[in-house]
């Protein structure tokens, strides 16, 4: 058992102070990840400055018809919202597909986004691993990655991203406020999560003592339909092997709005910008949906066992679009 303090916090600036003030000190809200990383050996907080109890737990209505989810709604809270269940459908089945029941109930949106990776390298401290310890060596490369990444890695890390909730928040153009010593700031939820790199220690943009304090949705668009849907090993409580977030509206047979993410490809929800670009003002049939996944997807570079992950995207992808072109 390795010792660490313990401090409840009142107020976001109360957190931020505490973190500022506490070398090694770590927020704690659900702590579905972090504490699973605690007993593994993985983290190793000197501090745990409890932010549970904020008052970040709202869901609010901004002008312009998006909303504002405070950092501490639970992913069940969440998932269940009429707003997000009617407006934002694909945040609501993203949640939905992610862990069970019992987690959703105690895991917060904030958490959610900080999600670490599931890479059993990364999680069992007797191996090396970049991400954990920068300069030791990446054996997924060589080893056991058939759940890795086959886009945006690099020679240091193959790791993934398992959050359903972010892929959807970058396909929905969503805004993470955070919360630190130099005040508060906004991130596109596109660019909160890193590409590894020469960096892989660094899951996300989030500097030292910031705090997620919400996610911003910007107002739906108008005639879009949406929908998640995720590849997975059994029907619950697993990992995406791949999982496609899309939005679409057609008007006069053509693609009118197009937005495209993808989950367990890469060690960020992967914005599908090129597929996107491709599909704009294209014809909505199958045909046109293929050939923009083939036109994102050539980026990808599969390892030795997931070179699977390629078609299992694509045809991810092209299912989802022509159904939602069937509905409008």
């Amino acid at each position: 058992m390795r010792p660490f303090g313990y401090l409840r916090v009142g107020s976001v600036d109360e957190a931020v102070r505490a973190a500022a003030g506490a070398p090694g000190a770590q927020f704690l809200a659900g702590g579905t990840n972090l504490v699973d990383l605690m007993k593994l050996g993985v983290e190793a907080p000197r501090t745990l400055i409890d932010v549970s109890r904020l008052p970040l737990d709202r869901i609010e209505e901004l002008p312009g018809g998006g909303l504002r989810i405070g950092a501490m709604v639970r992913n069940t809270d969440l998932a269940a919202a009429p707003a997000v269940r009617d407006r934002y459908p694909v945040l609501s089945q993203a949640l939905l597909a992610g862990a069970s029941g019992q987690l959703r109930n105690t895991a917060t949106t904030g958490g959610n986004l900080l999600q670490r990776t599931r890479c059993t390298y990364f999680q069992d401290t007797t191996k090396p691993c970049n991400k954990r310890e920068p300069g030791t060596g990446c054996p997924a490369i060589d080893g056991a990655h058939r759940d890795l990444a086959v886009l945006g890695h690099s020679p240091h890390c193959v790791a993934t991203q398992p959050s359903d909730m972010a892929v959807a928040l970058a396909a929905l153009d969503a805004t993470v406020h955070l919360h630190g010593p130099e005040g508060e700031r906004t991130v596109p939820a596109t660019d909160f999560h890193r590409l590894p790199g020469d960096s892989p220690e660094r899951d996300t943009e989030i500097r030292l003592g910031e705090l997620v304090t919400a996610v911003e949705l910007p107002p739906p668009h108008p005639g879009a339909h949406a929908h998640y849907r995720k590849a997975r090993d059994r029907a619950s409580f697993a990992f995406a092997l791949a999982s496609v977030a899309a939005l679409l509206a057609v008007r006069d047979g053509t693609v009118a709005h197009i937005r495209l993410a993808f989950g367990g490809l890469a060690h960020r929800p992967w914005r599908a910008r090129a597929a996107e670009a491709a599909l704009r003002g294209a014809p909505a049939t199958e045909e046109s949906f293929a050939r923009a996944a083939d036109v994102e997807l050539a980026a990808a570079a599969p390892l030795r066992d997931n070179a699977f992950k390629v078609p299992l995207a694509r045809a991810l992808a092209v299912g989802v679009l022509t159904g939602l072109a069937a509905r409008g």
